[in-house]
């Protein structure tokens, strides 16, 4: 290759990471008050329901699905790879990782919580107004409302807990507290206090993915805040839609066998 050449195609190549440095940050499209438009239907595509952090593939807790029960291998999405739990916060995820059929919650329906709804491998739907976001998930028809204007502190503990919210430039900020420390984080025993605090953000990216941070917080559980990272994508066929999933009627003989009057 002459040097000619050689210089030609550098110059060729600098110039192209000129041009991709100065290329303008994407602006999302804007609501009737001037926000970035969020609305739509959403969902995640890894494996952080399976385990937050990095795993390998392994047999799945119901050896009778086989290949199809099976846990995928992830990378993870813990920024810094692990969760800082405190000895004993680690000893009991592991004992919840062993006893995870029994235990985690979302196979008996209960309300998945957050940050798990958002990464729970079903789609959600956000709703925009100027005074609130509301949430609506796929998995038990669970529902988030994010107060943007009149905020308080929650009036009581719940699954999904109370959310209230703000705008830093095209980032929606959601701050939920008031968790009843009952759900998990994943199908790993990765778990939850009532001490818990998440700040959600959501941000535009591109016309069809939204990048989702989760930073929680919690001094009996965790040395210290710790967040998680993923792009949502977009649903985009043309007749995308929550459809229902009540699943309360699957899990029935599970939650109330042990009431059932024995057969005579």
């Amino acid at each position: 290759m002459s040097m000619r050449l050689l210089a030609s195609l550098l110059l060729v190549a600098v110039a192209a990471s000129v041009v991709a440095a100065q290329a303008p940050a994407y602006r999302a499209p804007r609501t009737g008050d001037g926000r970035p438009d969020l609305n739509g239907i959403w969902q995640a595509n890894n494996t952080a329901d399976w385990n937050l952090e990095a795993h390998s593939a392994e047999a799945g807790p119901v050896l009778a699905l086989g290949a199809l029960g099976a846990v995928p291998p992830g990378l993870g999405v813990v920024e810094g790879g692990q969760i800082p739990y405190t000895a004993e916060a680690l000893a009991t995820r592991q004992e919840n990782y062993e006893h995870r059929l029994e235990r985690d919650p979302a196979i008996k329906c209960y309300l998945p919580g957050v940050p798990r709804s958002t990464y729970l491998g079903r789609p959600f739907q956000i709703v925009q107004s100027q005074s609130h976001v509301m949430i609506l998930h796929e998995f038990a028809r669970a529902v988030r409302t994010v107060y943007m204007a009149e905020q308080v502190e929650a009036p009581a503990d719940s699954w999904m807990g109370w959310s209230n919210g703000r705008w830093e430039g095209d980032t929606l900020v959601v701050e939920t507290t008031g968790f009843n420390g009952l759900s998990w984080l994943d199908r790993s025993g990765n778990f939850t206090s009532d001490g818990l605090r998440v700040v959600e953000r959501f941000t535009p990216r591109s016309a069809e993915t939204l990048l989702y941070e989760a930073t929680l917080e919690d001094a009996t559980l965790y040395t210290r805040p710790w967040t998680i990272r993923m792009p949502l994508y977009r649903r985009v066929e043309p007749d995308a839609r929550l459809l229902e999933f009540r699943c309360v009627e699957f899990v029935e003989d599970l939650l109330y066998g042990h009431l059932a009057k024995p057969s005579e």
